[in-house]
């Protein structure tokens, strides 16, 4: 039931069908009561008393009455299945689109196997207790209802004493239920994990590979599968443990019935109809009663993974877009950090008391040694994360006031992590621009240093990409996402380390077409190069996390600071080693 009342909203639109499937299994429970009746009426009549020109219509009857039931389960069958699909249809969607609106936040803490688990494996559970359970789940319950209802109306010391098992039933399927309910979330728990060691090992096989650990790592997978195992066999020892009981419980009350309907027969206190109704009615309880235990454990797994599918779709993104939140429009750039504090989680602050201040068409690199905020830094510009003080500014305006879709639509960006996706390489640089042209996109590729490269392939730039872009070079990857990055146009430009896979002659290419490009853009770069620093408006230096030194190159670099301390350990001398093997080449 909690399950449905968290459904009901995605029932609503599906009311009509819901309704019309109900209708068809109130009618096939009706026929499924009814038929035993006809029987009892043929004995009575026919057998017993002789009248045997009601035979050929009784049987016509009862064929007739399970010939309609069984049109009416199809239906019923049929339409509550369709509800289902477009129920989980909408829950999927649902689903995926808040895993779309998540922030970076929560993607560090999650794992991607465990996310898809719940996305196929939780909602498929779901979906079966949605169709099949629920259908199954009304029809078992009617049934048994029915039954009852019609075995008082003809008899009601008997059907005392046929269902004197019912209470043990009733606190089986209760027992079932709340020993079983555990046993599924540890396996669809355990679900998520195999398939998180899957998903992490898959992208991870050439680490695996060159470090020859493929034997530990099965072992370790075979650790895991077996974990797996043993939970599934406890949750089916209980689950054919209470199936047998509830069987035997039913058993208990044929007994009953034929033992005490037998003396009633013989003491003339009852028909052979009437007992030979009662013991098809037993029967026919057997199904249902039976079932139940099956039904009851489609929907406590359904419990267990609609708890793990709900507990994302209730995941509150760090980054919130405030209510009326109004539309940024095109900005100039202007971007200023304000007192800007930060910190992952209720870790160690990253960055603190950032003032920082970046005018239109200004190009603002950013050095520290590793772990100095970097890349958290440029992170806030496009909300990736929220400031834990103080604030960021573009054109004035407070991020945070502002749409989410309408501030990234001003930003472009090279990620540190170079992601491509298994799609053409046309389609991978118009990513951010799906309608721009194929002149636009080429010219993108030829300022990002990439078209030669890709004329030079087979199909050239209908080429598909290996997922995550395997088949490229690191070098080849990267310019590929600098190209995405430029076709976009965006007033505001973020470089995390964009240049740092390729050679310096590369580099210095995409530089001069990129001074071209940047006119009159915002650009904020982290280099790993000199002639990066050398070309900046402005130079930041980070150290744990605070501003360290402010400038331009030739006046950071006469002082005895960190800047110097970063200029002689890792860009000059990374400068002469390239410049010395240009010269041998």
């Amino acid at each position: 039931m909690k399950i449905l009342r968290r459904l009901w909203p995605y029932y609503r639109s599906q009311w009509l069908m819901v309704i019309l499937s109900l209708a068809q299994i109130g009618a096939a429970v009706s026929l499924g009561v009814a038929a035993p009746l006809i029987v009892r009426w043929v004995v009575d009549r026919v057998l017993v008393e002789g009248n045997w020109n009601w035979l050929l219509p009784g049987a016509l009857a009862v064929v007739a009455a399970s010939l309609v039931q069984g049109v009416l389960r199809f239906g019923q069958r049929y339409t509550m299945e369709s509800v289902s699909q477009r129920v989980i249809f909408d829950v999927r969607s649902d689903l995926y689109r808040h895993l779309q609106e998540l922030s970076f936040g929560f993607y560090d803490r999650a794992q991607t196997g465990e996310l898809m688990s719940r996305v196929t494996a939780d909602v498929e559970a779901l979906r079966q207790a949605c169709g099949m359970g629920v259908v199954n789940g009304l029809m078992h319950a009617g049934t048994i209802v029915g039954i009852m209802i019609a075995m008082f109306g003809m008899n009601w010391k008997m059907a005392l004493v046929s269902l004197t098992f019912f209470p043990f039933l009733l606190y089986a399927v209760r027992q079932f239920s709340v020993k079983v309910r555990p046993a599924w979330y540890e396996i669809q728990r355990e679900t998520a994990t195999m398939s998180a060691m899957i998903q992490e090992n898959l992208a991870g096989v050439r680490v695996v590979r060159a470090f020859a650990r493929e034997r530990e790592e099965i072992a370790r997978f075979r650790v895991q599968n077996e974990r797996f195992q043993d939970r599934n066999l406890k949750a089916i020892r209980m689950q054919a443990f209470w199936s047998q009981y509830m069987n035997f419980l039913t058993a208990v009350g044929a007994v009953c019935v034929l033992w005490f309907g037998g003396h009633q027969v013989i003491a003339g206190a009852m028909s052979v109809g009437t007992l030979i109704a009662f013991n098809t009615y037993v029967a026919n309880l057997s199904g249902p009663v039976g079932n139940l235990g099956f039904i009851v454990s489609i929907m406590v797994r359904a419990g267990a993974s609609a708890q793990r599918v709900f507990e994302l779709l209730d995941t509150r993104s760090d980054v919130q877009e405030l209510p009326g939140a109004r539309e940024l429009g095109p900005v100039k750039g202007h971007v200023h950090f304000e007192n800007v504090s930060f910190g992952y989680g209720s870790g160690e602050p990253v960055l603190a008391d950032i003032n920082l201040e970046a005018k239109p068409g200004m190009r603002v690199a950013i050095l520290g040694m590793t772990g100095s905020g970097k890349s958290s830094l440029i992170n806030l510009i496009p909300r990736f994360y929220d400031p834990t003080g103080g604030r960021v500014l573009i054109d004035g305006n407070d991020i945070r006031e502002v749409t989410l879709e309408s501030l990234r639509g001003n930003i472009a960006m090279v990620l540190q992590e170079t992601f491509l996706f298994s799609t053409s390489l046309r389609e991978n640089i118009a990513y951010g621009r799906p309608g721009a042209t194929m002149d636009e996109v080429i010219a993108a590729a030829k300022a990002a240093q990439i078209h030669e490269f890709i004329m030079g392939l087979p199909e050239q730039y209908e080429t598909e990409v290996g997922e995550r872009g395997v088949g490229l070079s690191g070098g080849q990857k990267q310019r590929m996402a600098i190209a995405r990055a430029l076709l976009v146009g965006s007033p505001i430009l973020l470089l995390d380390e964009s240049t740092s896979a390729v050679d310096v002659e590369t580099e210095g290419l995409i530089q001069t077409a990129m001074d071209k490009v940047m006119q009159g853009r915002t650009a904020f770069v982290i280099a790993s190069r000199l002639t990066t620093v050398m070309n900046a408006d402005l130079v930041v230096v980070l150290e744990n996390g605070r501003i360290a030194a402010v400038g331009k190159h030739h006046d950071l670099i006469q002082q005895d600071g960190l800047y110097r301390k970063i200029y002689e350990l890792q860009l000059k001398p990374a400068e002469e080693y390239a410049r010395q093997k240009e010269a041998a080449i």
